[in-house]
């Protein structure tokens, strides 16, 4: 009878101590995630200074300034991590195309300005890639666990489901 109570208490002990690490890492993707966010805020708030600056010297790269208008809109409703890192991808090369185009445009490269918002667009994109090596890492531990023996069967009790990594081509 008592090796049977010790066998319940281990079992449940157990089951409690994986469900918690389950919820510690669900939270760490969360958290990470919204680092991301915030990166991507920061990234999308430097764009209209950017393309303000731009339009002053290449009036002629509409085109280009309206797709990054629309990708940054875009960006912003996007709903799920897959189409979120597509759109980014997407903008991350016109944000390239745009600060190429400052070889054409021998004033806009040497606009004080301008010259400081690509180097804030820089340490962005190079905060946006730590956040995101951070985030893709804590959801490759989640999912680990989550198809990991035995903990898989917690996993599937308590609807853990393995979360997206977060991959996009950053250009600038």
């Amino acid at each position: 009878m008592e090796l049977i109570f010790v066998f319940f208490v281990v079992v449940i002990t157990w089951l409690i101590i994986i469900y918690n690490l389950f919820v510690r890492d669900k939270n760490r993707v969360l958290a990470a995630w919204s680092d991301i966010d915030v990166q991507l805020k920061r990234r999308h708030d430097l764009i209209p200074k950017l393309i303000d600056a731009v339009k002053q010297y290449a009036a002629y790269e509409s085109s280009t300034l309206s797709a990054i208008t629309a990708l940054r809109s875009e960006s912003s409703e996007a709903v799920g991590i897959e189409r979120k890192g597509q759109i980014e991808s997407e903008l991350s090369t016109k944000l390239h195309l745009l600060i190429a185009l400052a070889e054409d445009y021998p004033d806009l490269k040497a606009n004080r300005s301008f010259l400081d918002l690509q180097k804030n667009l820089t340490d962005v994109e190079n905060h946006i890639q730590y956040a995101r090596r951070y985030y893709n890492g804590t959801v490759r531990n989640l999912n680990i666990r989550v198809d990991s023996f035995p903990d898989m069967f917690i996993a599937r009790i308590f609807r853990f489901i393995p979360a997206e990594f977060f991959d996009f081509e950053e250009a600038v």
